[in-house]
């Protein structure tokens, strides 16, 4: 086993979905193997698409995942996926470098300029140490206050470790606080805030937001804990959406079941019967996750 980087465009189709499968050629099989059982980070490149002329990528690492199997493609000669669970957004994009440093240290040659070579391959190996470096870096937002605040405790410590122990990053990113934590921070954040169905936004007195990170496909069915699979949701409708009485079909409409909704909480709702969205809209609802919730969890 071995931790690799995975290289995919900035708006991943159907097919090639982050959080669930890699789709890749025969030339990297090799190296996706290596990986199975592993932990890899994504990097979104410059091109949005396998157009030369296309751009837009951010250019920087934006999440981890464990790969879990690598298997063919029988749609497609040559062609495979790598299979993933564990993905979690980044709390911040990692640039590939910062100053005169590449977190990679292969895709810089001697003479201090970019080796496109090792660039242009999607799946590339990357030694544990950088794999760490990337980690720590998107993470730090959240580190910083877990740390300060001491809120996540690491599996099998009731305090935290001492000083000159390090225990490795990815493990921490494999705890269910910590994942609840980054969850909700990147969650906040793409909605500003603010509820996606009634658009609300409350602020406590305390300055924190009263708006929850809701799951879209549920975390006891296997659901990532990825913005594209989460909605800001004020607490009354979390709990309906969760319950099954609301949903929201693949055109963004809020969907009702029928003879579950009292009028009161239907007038919650925004009057325009669609939700709210991030700005940024590779942060947009997936449809894979909106129709998972359509066909196990909505009544209607």
């Amino acid at each position: 086993m071995t931790k690799a980087v995975f290289t995919t465009k900035v708006t991943p189709s159907y097919k090639d979905l982050p959080e669930v499968r890699y789709h890749f050629p025969r030339t990297y099989l090799n190296q996706a193997k290596q990986a199975v059982g592993d932990h890899i980070v994504y990097y979104e490149p410059r091109r949005s698409s396998a157009e030369l002329s296309s751009f837009g990528g951010r250019q920087s690492y934006f999440g981890v995942a464990r790969v879990t199997a690598v298997v063919e493609d029988t749609t497609l000669a040559d062609h495979y996926y790598a299979l993933v669970d564990d993905y979690l957004d980044f709390d911040r994009p990692v640039p590939f470098s910062e100053g005169s440093e590449y977190y990679e240290s292969a895709l810089k040659k001697e003479d201090g300029s970019t080796n496109k070579g090792a660039f242009g391959r999607a799946v590339r190996l990357i030694p544990d140490e950088e794999f760490d470096r990337i980690l720590k870096s998107g993470f730090a937002p959240i580190l910083g206050e877990n740390l300060a605040s001491q809120e996540v405790t690491l599996p099998g410590f009731s305090e935290p470790p001492p000083a000159p122990f390090e225990r490795p990053i990815v493990e921490m990113t494999v705890s269910r606080p910590f994942r609840e934590r980054s969850f909700m921070h990147n969650v906040r954040a793409a909605y500003s805030n603010r509820c996606a169905i009634t658009g609300l936004r409350l602020i406590n007195g305390g300055g924190r937001p009263e708006v929850q990170a809701a799951h879209i496909q549920p975390v006891a069915s296997k659901g990532p804990d990825s913005v594209r699979n989460g909605l800001a949701l004020s607490g009354t409708v979390h709990w309906m959406f969760d319950r099954g009485l609301i949903s929201i079909g693949d055109d963004y409409k809020i969907l009702i079941a029928k003879d579950h909704v009292p009028d009161d909480a239907v007038r919650l709702l925004n009057q325009s019967g669609i939700i709210n969205l991030p700005k940024d809209p590779t942060l947009h609802p997936n449809g894979y996750f909106l129709k998972f919730h359509r066909d196990e969890v909505f009544k209607g």
